[in-house]
């Protein structure tokens, strides 16, 4: 049996900031994972360079059953102070659009600066470890694994969500909360493509590889950004945010044309007296495509002057008031997180430990809380961790 003050399972973003924070106040942390390589997801994030916080955290771009759980770790370990420790290392990053900050050369900076501070203080990181059994005995926790036996005084969940198996997500976070009786919130797929319905897919899929500026609604949350055409369904920025609030059987409002009052713009032009069609002149606005698909022939061949405003009404409201009801998600597979998992009423928001089993803490994605895209996810794990690390 080998011994330690605190083990964490999980050697990814928050796992790793975790041990950094535990072992700074002189706790000797072991961190186990059954994967063979430490941080894959923060290696694969944004297309390899790691959108590792924003500029602009807020409390309202998190998703959570409690609004309110989140917003004592944000206040506490903020974006300016993950920058700090990115300075420190002279980590070089730009900002994209929305405040979001990347590695201006690779994801692995991020990697190498963690395990860095992890072997500064310390820290054991065990890899393909997978853990078999976890008894609590005598206020300890035993670990069985792969590669022997474990005990600790505090055991951190760090395993994030069911996000991208084929990097190695899987349950077993969620196992460990309801083997100590501590409930978990319905888990779905967020940050994640939506697919079509057949007759839309048929319709839709010729346009694949087109993106436009949109406002994509439900009745709880809006979002201006890009939607982009696939031979599946929908994706770009704007779906994937709008995908993490979508449930099931929900129709989505698109509004092609944010930045535009359509019918009083024909109007005016059909005042001007242009003898254009209406295909030429919305061709202007969109893909050509794209109108094609959305509006029929023999309205598109129209010239403006015989519009009637019925007409320009009618093409108008396509535009702007495009419903459509998604089939579903392409599901885990290609989703950025997991919305729901394990409920912050069972956490303190303090400690992120447990209130009902001493010693026992959750941190990062495995916990009911879901970021926006655009760097707020690592934030959340940075964040949780660090809480965590004061105290176990």
């Amino acid at each position: 049996m080998t011994e330690t003050d605190v083990i964490i399972i999980g050697a990814g973003a928050s796992g790793l900031m975790c041990a950094i924070e535990a072992g700074k106040r002189g706790r000797q942390v072991l961190v186990l994972d059954h994967a063979n390589k430490a941080g894959k997801k923060i290696l694969m994030s944004g297309g390899g360079r790691c959108n590792f916080t924003n500029y602009s955290i807020d409390p309202d771009n998190f998703i959570s059953n409690n609004s309110h759980f989140c917003k004592s770790a944000l206040s506490r370990y903020t974006q300016w102070d993950f920058l700090a420790l990115i300075a420190r290392y002279k980590i070089p990053y730009h900002e994209r659009d929305h405040g979001q900050l990347f590695c201006k050369d690779s994801a692995k900076d991020i990697l190498i600066m963690l395990l860095k501070e992890c072997a500064d203080v310390g820290v054991v990181v065990q890899l393909n470890t997978p853990i078999e059994r976890i008894e609590q005995l005598n206020n300890r926790f035993h670990l069985k694994t792969g590669n022997g036996m474990f005990s600790s005084q505090s055991l951190v969940v760090a395993t994030g969500g069911l996000s991208i198996p084929k990097m190695g997500a899987t349950p077993f976070g969620y196992k460990i909360a309801q083997q100590f009786g501590i409930n978990i919130v319905p888990t779905r797929a967020g940050l994640v493509p939506l697919t079509l319905q057949p007759e839309d897919k048929e319709q839709f899929s010729p346009l694949s590889g087109i993106a436009v500026p949109c406002r994509i609604s439900n009745q709880r949350q809006s979002f201006i950004e890009n939607v982009l055409f696939t031979h599946r369904g929908l994706s770009g920025p704007a779906v994937l945010q709008i995908s993490s609030y979508w449930l099931a059987g929900e129709s989505v409002l698109i509004n092609l044309l944010p930045q535009v009052n359509l019918e009083t713009e024909l109007k005016v032009k059909r005042q001007q007296k242009l003898k254009n069609t209406l295909k030429t002149i919305l061709d202007s606005y969109l893909p050509k495509r794209l109108i094609s698909c959305l509006l029929p022939d023999e309205l598109l061949n129209i010239s403006l002057p015989d519009l009637s405003d019925r007409q320009i009404q009618q093409v108008a409201d396509q535009l702007h008031n495009w419903m459509i009801k998604p089939n579903g998600t392409e599901g885990y597979r290609t989703a950025e997180v997991t919305v729901g998992g394990v409920d912050c009423d069972a956490l303190s928001s303090k400690t992120m430990a447990s209130k009902q089993v001493p010693g026992l803490y959750f941190i990062g994605e495995v916990v009911d809380v879901t970021g926006w895209l655009g760097g707020y996810n690592f934030q959340w794990a940075w964040s949780s961790a660090w809480c965590a690390g004061q105290y176990v």
